[in-house]
């Protein structure tokens, strides 16, 4: 048979087929091309049609001749574009038909998604974090190898499980419902959960759940969790917060052995009352027989002993709720009481160093939310600032002269409620207030510089702010400042000063 007769045996495959289709010979050289194969041989700008096909071509016409079968997806790679070739062999005439197809976009679609896939298996089998996947009522579906880990089960292990029966502890019911709901309502929801890993001990997770929902109806399909191990932190945290109390309870301490004159000076006071109406009571007694209307007298001696033995035991009372130490106790505080404790205990070392302490109180007291052992603090130790600043502006002047310090609180127009102490002393530079709250910054010869830096840590804890402003008077005022979510009565700042002269 003449070759042109055996190129016929393709032609209709030849002419019509929108694929590239070459015919080549037993050697793998091309004896006729089809239009689809030579425009991509123009596009490819290759040099001849045997460059379309894959490197080891004649191998595989040999191999599909000599077994008698089609060999398929071949591939093969030129410019930009990969190509795959069927081989079908034509062995009577010793012939091999190659058609090939552009498959340049699913190559690289599955080879994107190949480097995904790999992407996501070397970042799940190997975070530290637990990536779990959970059906809407929380069963899991599948789980990250991080489950052994955190939780003491394999992912295996884990499937078909609800979440009340790993994540056991306190309160996780509740927990584990209120985030359904935030799921259902928002689509995502954070929780923090103390838990019992398998072997018993008590975990601290972190919990960040997204909604996947079904596109027509909304419907949440599947929920993806992500959990992280906080023990450490939380435990830190609590290293932490018992460090800070007992560094406060620490102050309190210093803090009394410094008032301690003054202490002594309240607690004198009542003791000596208590004497001399006692002792006027006993010659009233005596008299009594001869004088009856001396019992009239006796008895309001005894009701005056009476109620100075209760000042004396609200003192008492005072400095052991000043003493105290233990968790904080957050509660209603109303500010006018507790301004006038505190200036009663600062009041000897006012007197001893010429300071005259004022209170600018309302009849109706603002009232915040805070710990009130620790707001006296902060409170005692603003005003022994305000001592100590007055001094110090006093040295070298008349010494006969007064200096004050007003101790204020009120609700602004923007209610927040304000605690202001306010003295006359030399005043800082704006680069001075910056740094007064600074841990360990202090212009005191003997001073820590810890007082400020712990007061504004308090009032911080309280939801509220404290920093410093110059006054009118040249010296500092001193501000606690709580936000309007804090509740309080409706007593309003001014400026003009109402003071109650202690």
């Amino acid at each position: 048979m003449s070759k042109s007769k055996k190129l016929n045996t393709f032609s209709p495959l030849l002419t019509k087929d929108p694929h590239p289709t070459l015919v080549v010979n037993a050697r793998a050289e091309v004896l006729t091309t089809n239009a689809s194969a030579d425009a991509l041989v123009n596009k490819a700008q290759l040099g001849s049609p045997g460059q379309l096909l894959p490197v080891n071509a004649s191998a595989l016409v040999t191999s599909s001749l000599e077994q008698g079968r089609a060999i398929e997806n071949v591939e093969s790679r030129f410019a930009d574009t990969i190509c795959l070739w069927c081989f079908i062999p034509d062995p009577e005439n010793q012939q091999v038909l190659i058609r090939g197809r552009d498959a340049t976009e699913d190559i690289l679609t599955q080879e994107e998604a190949l480097r995904s896939s790999r992407l996501y298996r070397l970042i799940t089998e190997n975070t530290t974090d637990l990536i779990s996947r959970h059906a809407p009522d929380g069963r899991f579906i599948d789980a990250t190898p991080a489950s052994w880990r955190l939780l003491g089960y394999w992912p295996e292990e884990l499937r078909g499980q609800s979440l009340e029966t790993v994540f056991r502890g306190h309160h996780v019911s509740e927990q584990l419902a209120l985030t359904r709901h935030r799921l259902q309502e928002d689509g995502y929801a954070t929780m923090t959960l103390e838990i019992l890993h398998k072997n018993g001990s008590r975990r601290w997770f972190e919990i960040a759940s997204r909604a996947i929902r079904e596109t027509y109806t909304g419907a949440v399909v599947e929920v993806i969790s992500v959990s992280r191990d906080i023990t450490a932190r939380v435990e830190s945290e609590e290293q932490t917060r018992l460090l800070a109390d007992e560094l406060a309870h620490t102050a309190r301490l210093a803090t009394l052995g410094e008032l301690a004159s003054s202490i002594a000076h309240e607690m004198n006071q009542p003791l000596a009352s208590i004497v001399n109406f006692a002792s006027a009571s006993q010659r009233f007694l005596r008299e009594a027989s001869q004088q009856p209307d001396k019992l009239t007298k006796v008895d309001d001696g005894l009701q005056k002993i009476v109620h100075h033995a209760n000042r004396a035991s609200e003192v008492i009372k005072r400095l052991r709720a000043f003493l105290r130490k233990g968790e904080k106790r957050m509660g209603p505080v109303s500010l006018n009481a507790v301004i006038s404790d505190v200036v009663r205990l600062c009041q000897w070392e006012a007197d001893k160093n010429g300071v005259r302490l004022y209170e600018n109180l309302g009849e109706d007291s603002p009232c915040i939310t805070a710990d009130p052992v620790l707001l006296e603090q902060v409170l005692i130790n603003l005003i022994r600032n305000g001592i100590e600043a007055n001094v110090e502006a006093s040295t070298g002047q008349d010494n006969t002269k007064t200096s004050r310090i007003v101790v204020s609180a009120c609700v602004n127009e923007q209610q927040e409620t304000l605690i202001q102490v306010t003295d006359e002393g030399t005043g800082l530079s704006d680069e001075g207030i910056r740094q007064m709250f600074q841990p360990f910054y202090t212009s005191k010869p003997k001073g820590l510089g810890l007082g400020l830096s712990m007061s504004r840590s308090i009032i911080e804890g309280f939801g509220g702010f404290l920093d410093a402003i110059p006054a009118d008077t040249g010296g500092l005022s001193l501000i606690c400042r709580f936000p309007a979510s804090n509740p309080r009565s409706s007593h309003k700042c001014h400026s003009g000063v109402t003071p109650d002269v202690r």
